[in-house]
């Protein structure tokens, strides 16, 4: 009996002995997770990482602002308006001679904004000379301003249209500077230019242009007011062929159907005779 009870007894160490073992080796200890939280330590960057040849290339950061120089320079002044003969001359031997400068008066009357985009598209820039009475509806203003945006000037035709010479120097003072007043509150800045209503200036005007930093200017030649040139391929024939057509003209026109009309031909046919439209960008102004 005694021996039963011993052999039990040593059973029953050796089974806890076992036991404690396998408790120290067991996988109980549990799994270690992947950190969800950024490391403070290192940047986050969304940006996709450039291999060498995938390098920011600043060429055409470059390339952009050499087309802004080029682009003043081609606004570079170069010519003025001859106070005498009225034609567009050259201030640098470096420029070319053979231009013509075309001008629209009484804008914006029916056509003025057809014909700005008419001349955007053959890239033929001018002048639109324009009267306040054409100004008096916000659409009027607003056709106004799209022209000054499609890259035109904008000249002043006084506001009303009258013979100068038959008004006070206080109403010529009114029709010119009440129209500076209007234009620059619409497209935000003053006309440069300034075109007497036919071609009649006076003492008191030339003082008062001069004060608002215009240049004056006339014409050198010009058809479509008169009755027998009010159709298209007349007015194309007379402006093409007329004697008055040389280096510097300056060509006059008006917010007409007929010269809308033949707006295209006449581009056309002085290129053709070796004439450059003049951007009026280019001439020497009182405010510059």
């Amino acid at each position: 009996m005694m021996e039963l009870k011993v052999k039990q007894l040593i059973l029953f160490f050796f089974a806890a002995l076992l036991l404690l073992g396998c408790a120290s080796n067991g996988t109980d200890e549990a799994p270690e997770l992947p950190n969800e939280e950024p490391d403070d330590s290192e940047e986050v960057s969304l940006a996709p990482e450039l291999d060498e040849d995938d390098s920011i290339d600043n060429d055409a950061e470059d390339e952009e602002i050499d087309s802004a120089a080029n682009l003043e320079e081609e606004f570079e002044m170069n010519y003025e308006v001859n106070q005498v003969t009225w034609t567009v001359e050259p201030i640098n031997e470096e420029v070319t001679e053979q231009v013509v400068l075309l001008t629209i008066d009484d804008a914006p009357d029916k056509h003025a904004l057809e014909m700005a985009q008419v001349l955007a598209d053959l890239d033929a820039p001018a002048i639109f000379f324009v009267n306040g009475h054409f100004l008096q509806t916000e659409d009027q203003r607003q056709v106004l301003k799209q022209i000054f945006d499609l890259g035109f000037m904008i000249g002043n035709h006084t506001y009303s249209h009258p013979n100068l010479n038959e008004l006070t120097e206080e109403e010529q003072r009114k029709e010119i500077v009440e129209l500076n007043n209007l234009v620059e509150d619409i497209i935000g800045e003053r006309p440069k230019f300034f075109r007497a209503p036919f071609g009649v200036n006076t003492d008191s005007s030339n003082q008062i242009v001069e004060e608002e930093n215009m240049v004056k200017m006339n014409w050198t030649q010009g058809h479509d007011w008169e009755a027998e040139y009010q159709d298209k391929d007349a007015l194309v024939n007379a402006t093409l062929s007329a004697p008055e057509l040389r280096n510097g003209a300056n060509l006059l026109m008006h917010d007409r159907t007929w010269t809308y009309e033949a707006l295209p031909e006449i581009v056309e046919g002085l290129r053709e005779q070796g004439y450059k439209i003049i951007n009026p960008k280019q001439i020497q102004t009182l405010a510059n």
